[in-house]
């Protein structure tokens, strides 16, 4: 190694993003367009929310409006974004307390409380406003607390128009026609979606919702089991007319895509990364899309749903292995 390859990062921070595009292959057999997936799972913390993670302090801290040691930061998640908020804090020194829905997986409960989180659940059945009516309780009662608002925050999809477009434009070599990108809180296909636009306004832009949940197609807000995404409510930072359409979902179909992935194709992803493969593929059938190239942000990785309906099946055979016992050692001497 030269001296011209020696990189060390000064600080994790200098590892997020530049994560990687990858063709699908088994998946897609008998698509007429090709479909990539922009592997966040890649990320320092393993989830596109390492990028708003960090957009979202630095912007605050540029603003005055936090310092580390003293602001006590407050926000929302289903996990992917505290995770990416947790890690940041650690690392400049921030307390942050998060409030998080009872259903999502215990790997995300344990990874915030590894990066020093103070987590709170809420009931599930209460939804969205349970979970914001918790942490306005939270601020109410903590000094010096600052809620991020991620599914307000301005800083959001600007760093998916900052770094997640532009990578997909060059990784692409400018040839990208589509982006599929699942709507949480609306700030990946925004920010992307703006930006390639801005590239080439011919790119089409599809978010992907969950089909129980597919609020943006007119549907009313439902319980699912797609984590990340369907939030039941239309989020301020997502801008809807970057869109050219939304395509529902169901849970069923995003967690055998999921599955499949993981089986054809060698990447262990999340839920919703199955959810915007399923979208992707649909899109690809179309003939008016034969010989496009489809870029589908895959979100996260495999590991932070170990415990949930995703791979349920292989932890009840995992749990009930046991050791192989040789009879023909019997009796033998040792």
């Amino acid at each position: 190694m030269g001296e011209s390859d020696i990189a060390i990062a000064k600080d994790v921070t200098e590892l997020i993003g530049r994560t990687p595009l990858v063709y699908l292959n088994k998946v897609v057999e008998g698509c007429t367009a090709r479909i990539a997936a922009k592997l966040e799972m890649m990320e320092p913390c393993s989830s596109v929310k390492d990028r708003i993670g960090y957009s979202m302090i630095v912007d605050a801290e540029e603003k005055g409006l936090i310092t580390p040691g003293k602001t006590v930061l407050i926000e929302t998640t289903s996990g992917n974004t505290g995770i990416g908020l947790a890690y940041m804090a650690a690392v400049k020194g921030y307390k942050l307390k998060l409030v998080m829905p009872d259903s999502y997986s215990l790997e995300r409960r344990i990874i915030l409380l590894a990066f020093g989180a103070e987590l709170h659940l809420t009931d599930i059945s209460k939804g969205i406003q349970g979970v914001i009516d918790k942490a306005e309780e939270i601020l109410k009662a903590t000094p010096d607390g600052y809620v991020i608002g991620q599914f307000d925050n301005p800083a959001n999809p600007r760093a998916h128009y900052d770094t997640t477009g532009p990578e997909i434009w060059r990784g692409s070599d400018e040839k990208v026609d589509a982006l599929v990108a699942g709507i949480g809180t609306g700030g990946t296909v925004t920010g992307a979606g703006k930006f390639l636009k801005d590239q080439n306004p011919a790119i089409k832009v599809y978010g992907v919702e969950p089909s129980e949940s597919a609020i943006l197609n007119g549907g009313p807000p439902g319980m699912h089991m797609i984590q990340g995404i369907g939030a039941g409510v239309i989020p301020t930072v997502l801008d809807v007319n970057v869109l050219d359409e939304v395509i529902a979902v169901s849970s069923e179909e995003a967690i055998e895509m999921a599955r499949q992935i993981a089986l054809k194709e060698g990447l262990l992803v999340g839920i919703s990364s199955g959810a915007a493969a399923v979208a992707a593929i649909r899109i690809a059938w179309r003939p008016e899309n034969a010989g496009k190239l489809i870029v589908a942000v895959f979100p996260s990785g495999g590991e932070r749903y170990l415990s949930s309906v995703l791979f349920e099946h292989l932890r009840h055979e995992a749990e009930n292995m046991t050791f192989e016992k040789h009879d023909g050692f019997a009796g033998a001497e040792l």
